[in-house]
Formats: structure tokens, C-alpha cells, sequence
């Protein structure tokens, strides 16, 4: 195993969706296993070595129900609770304000609750080494473009990945990336590809298929039906017996 990098880690999880298909739901904070989302998520992250603190981002306003759901749990890295912006990016770019002393900034979805320490532990090690990762996985469906509803080519698959979160970057090159976006105006579809934009390499680490967002209310049902499949050994890092109100 690699010996741990040295230096601050700061996460940062953006949860400020208003969960448009779940019928306006806020659905970090349905429950999973009887517990919110955004709670089944925080403990991956908090029971990895290598997160230092954790910063929300909520819905304008929600700053307090959000301190309320989660308070319970007793969860000891969360540093701050901050209201979000308008899009994903200018969440993410607020919670940078209050993470200046971090070397590395990792980013996951309040909505993916599934992530393992594992994975969360892998992108860190790889950003540290390189500036910056991301968690993805292989495409295993046929990709075809398609246009004015027919078939225009049919995408070669095997270096095609599908992006998920952690995304994890040196702060440096993360804050020069958003600086840079916020310049053009340019809004991107997550972290990984304003730092792309900004010329830096982004290094790829194996996420897993278990590991999606929860977007839908089958989404939910899946969710479900994966911890209730995770054996003892698999479900430590998920580590349900930490998810006990502590009131």
C-alpha cells in the first residue's frame, strides 16, 4: 500500500439539487436505509484517514435544516455548511472560500452515497501525485451519436469512461481553473472539466458501477438493493452502524 500523502485534504459536496426528477424532492435527504442520503454519503468521508474536513453546500437557506438532519449522526469532520449558488460550479466555487488551507480538494455529489473509502482514499493518493484525479469506469453499453432522431455514427467504446465523483485536485490548479471559467463565462459539466479546459492532465482512477448518483426514485430502490447485497467485509466501509442518531 502507498504510504499516505502529506497535506490538508478538504472535501467538498455540493447538495444543493432541488431534485427536479424526483418530483421537487430534495433528495439528499430521502431516506436510505432509514437514513437521509446526505447522511448515508458524509461517512465514507468520514471515515476515511485521509479527509481532514468537509464542507456542504446547501439550497440558499437550507444551511440550518441541513445542520439539523445531519447533527445527530454526530458526524465530526463537517467544518462547514454554506449556501450554494445557482449552478453546481458556483456551489463548488463557494465552498472554495472557506478552503484555503487545503493542498487537495475533493469534490463528490451529496446524491452518490454509495462511494467506498476505497475509492475516495485512491483519488486523493492520485492527486497528490499528479494534480489531479477522477473516479470513473468503463461505458458497457453500445454508444451511437445520434441526430433529427436517427443514427449518425456509432462511437468507438473501448476508451470511452463514464464519469463519476470523488473528482480530487491540488487547490491550486483547481482555484486557477475556476478563475479562468469564471473569466469566460464558461460553465462546465463538473470539476474535472474546467481543469481540462485550464490545460492540465486529468488522471483516471477505477470508480465502481455501484457507486452512481441517485437521480430518480428507482435510483433509490437500486441504492437499496445494494446495501442490502453488501456482505459484512464489503459494508464496513459503508460502516451502517455509524449511522445511529446520537439523540
Amino acid at each position: 500500500m502507498k504510504k499516505d500523502p502529506k497535506g490538508k485534504v478538504t472535501a467538498v459536496i455540493p447538495s444543493a439539487g432541488l431534485g427536479s426528477r424526483m418530483g421537487g424532492r430534495k433528495k439528499n435527504y430521502l431516506l436510505l436505509s432509514g437514513s437521509p442520503v446526505l447522511a448515508c454519503t458524509l461517512v465514507a468521508f468520514e471515515a476515511s484517514a485521509l479527509i481532514d474536513s468537509v464542507i456542504i453546500a446547501v439550497a440558499p437557506g437550507d444551511e440550518g435544516y441541513c445542520r439539523d438532519e445531519i447533527a445527530p449522526f454526530g458526524f465530526l469532520k463537517v467544518s462547514h455548511i454554506v449556501a450554494g449558488g445557482k449552478e453546481r460550479q458556483d456551489s463548488v466555487g463557494n465552498c472554495l472560500e472557506f478552503a484555503k488551507d487545503a493542498e487537495v480538494i475533493v469534490v463528490h455529489d451529496g446524491a452518490r452515497p454509495l462511494v467506498t473509502v476505497e475509492i475516495i482514499d485512491a483519488v486523493i493518493r492520485s492527486a497528490f501525485e499528479t494534480g489531479a484525479a477522477i473516479a470513473a469506469v468503463p461505458v458497457k453499453d453500445t454508444i451511437k451519436e445520434v441526430s433529427d432522431g436517427a443514427v449518425k455514427r456509432t462511437v468507438e467504446r473501448h476508451s470511452l469512461v463514464s464519469v463519476q465523483t470523488p473528482q480530487a485536485f491540488r487547490r491550486d490548479i483547481l482555484v486557477n481553473a475556476f478563475q479562468k471559467a469564471k473569466a469566460d463565462a464558461f460553465y462546465g459539466t463538473d470539476e474535472s472539466s474546467l481543469v481540462e479546459r485550464a490545460g492540465h492532465t486529468v488522471s483516471v482512477v477505477r470508480g465502481s458501477y455501484e457507486n452512481f448518483k441517485i437521480t430518480t426514485a428507482e435510483d433509490l430502490l437500486f441504492a437499496e438493493v445494494v446495501l442490502n447485497g453488501r456482505g459484512a467485509e464489503s459494508r464496513a466501509a459503508f460502516n451502517p452502524e455509524r449511522l445511529k442518531r446520537t439523540d
